[in-house]
């Protein structure tokens, strides 16, 4: 089957999962998305509880029905029937075991995207969960808080499974994220953006083409035209471009700024304030939005300045006495080690719409071969074709510099990421270092689902120490 050709799923195959569905469902605890802040106009917000996760979790992915929004019901991917799929939370030290169960009718993966995990849970290609079969995901936490996300990983495959609705978040907590005080409960709100096409029938359609799937609707947490009735209170929102292919220009409606305190590796040093951020696919966000000042009845939304989009409306219903602040630009948020002194350089050269320094992907190769807890400086050039969001497995790294295109590095981009974005005509230096498991398998690719599917991808091993 060609992926690039258009899907939509059909009756009959949702009839085949849904009873397996339903009686897994009734065995884990899940958060899911429907039991957060609506974004369907509704007047009230339930809470983010802590918790960590039970000794084991069900998730499984089946053929649903789902609103996305006004009432319109779509056949679709669904994790838990949820989409997307339902909020995970863990704590930093604590062990998460997960049992999937794959009632699609295609093999599929489940990779815990930004997360430090061992290879044979990593949601690699080659550890693929057959139709009608189940597999435990068990691992440890130990990353320090951040928004990562899960969603599907098998080769030729991925982008068609994350657009058709497979895809969640997955929230890190620890120690220093709780000292600080930030939004938490109603005013905490985990954000997935992205971008879909529907067909005469209004079901999600995918139909992509070697640069990317691009929609022609913007969703928010799986909704057309989301709304969030809000307080007059300091909002903590955390962003995910869940797209495929689209760079989102993120703003509010009304050019005021926002307060930038964390991205894919967790918090900033310091937090800043922006108007606007560019961010990539599988790229994360930790923003601050202060409605304080607001009165009943105002708007805002949050806008796509390229494509003229609104994302979601904030409408604010109730006047409260606020409980939370916005810290100021030299309000430390943590403390990052800078990696130094890089002990040898990589080149990879990011080519059309398939290839990694001239080799389409072998899910069997290893391309290269990296010293366990080594610093290494990875260079990242376009060959044309982009933009490339890279995204490296198995570690975070630091972004040193950007030359050519846009030559320069914004604020986002500080910290540890796990994805940066590559445009036309730029080199990107980056810094990593693999220092928790050794003799590993694990990926880097092009984040472009599109490009993913047609070989962007290398496999590299991790020596053992």
């Amino acid at each position: 089957m060609n992926r690039n050709q258009e899907h939509v799923p059909t009756r009959r195959r949702f009839i085949k999962t849904s009873v397996g569905v339903l009686g897994a469902l009734s065995a884990g605890r899940l958060l899911a998305f429907e039991d957060r802040p609506n974004f369907d106009r509704c007047p009230e917000c339930s809470a983010i509880s802590d918790y960590k996760l039970p000794q084991t979790t069900q998730l499984s992915a089946s053929v649903d029905q789902f609103d996305v929004g006004g009432g319109q019901l779509s056949w679709g991917y669904a994790y838990n029937e949820s989409f997307p799929g339902p909020v995970l939370e863990a704590y930093r030290g604590s062990n998460v075991r997960i049992r999937f169960q794959n009632f699609l009718d295609d093999h599929t993966t489940v990779h815990w995207h930004g997360m430090v995990v061992p290879h044979a849970v990593d949601g690699h290609p080659l550890n693929v969960v057959l139709p009608g079969e189940d597999f435990i995901y068990h691992f440890p936490i130990v990353q320090r808080a951040c928004l990562n996300w899960y969603h599907p990983h098998p080769h030729e495959m991925t982008g068609e499974q994350v657009n058709l609705g497979l895809a969640g978040p997955f929230i890190i907590r620890d120690e220093e994220e709780s000292m600080l005080e930030l939004p938490v409960g109603s005013y905490e709100v985990p954000l997935i953006i992205r971008d879909a096409k529907f067909d005469s029938q209004g079901n999600l359609r995918y139909s992509a083409g070697a640069s990317g799937f691009f929609g022609d609707v913007p969703l928010a947490n799986g909704k057309q035209n989301a709304a969030l009735s809000i307080d007059t209170e300091v909002y903590r929102f955390r962003i995910l471009n869940g797209c495929n292919a689209r760079v989102w220009r993120l703003a509010l409606s009304n050019g005021a700024a926002f307060t930038l305190i964390g991205n894919d590796g967790g918090l900033l040093e310091f937090p800043v304030d922006l108007t606007e951020i560019e961010f990539g696919p599988g790229e994360r966000l930790d923003l601050l939005v202060d409605f304080r000042n607001a009165s009943v009845g105002n708007q805002f939304r949050f806008v796509d300045l390229d494509e003229n989009w609104d994302l979601i409306e904030f409408t604010v219903t109730n006047s409260v006495q606020p409980v939370f602040s916005v810290p100021g630009p030299t309000d430390r948020l943590s403390v990052i080690s800078p990696l130094v002194n890089p002990v040898r350089t990589r080149e990879f050269t990011f080519e059309g719409h398939s290839r990694i320094n001239g080799l389409e992907y072998d899910m069997n190769r290893i391309d290269f071969e990296v010293p366990f807890a080594e610093t290494e400086l990875w260079r990242f050039i376009t060959g044309g074709n982009g933009p490339h969001p890279v995204h490296v497995h198995g570690a975070s790294f630091q972004v040193l510099s950007r030359s050519g295109g846009r030559n320069m590095l914004f604020p986002w981009e500080s910290g540890w990421k796990d994805t940066v974005l590559v445009g036309d005509g730029e080199t990107v230096e980056v810094l990593t270092r693999f220092d928790v498991y050794d003799d590993q398998v694990y990926l880097m690719h092009c984040h472009l689902l599109e490009h993913e599917d047609n070989g962007m991808m290398t496999n590299f091993r991790v020596l053992p120490r």
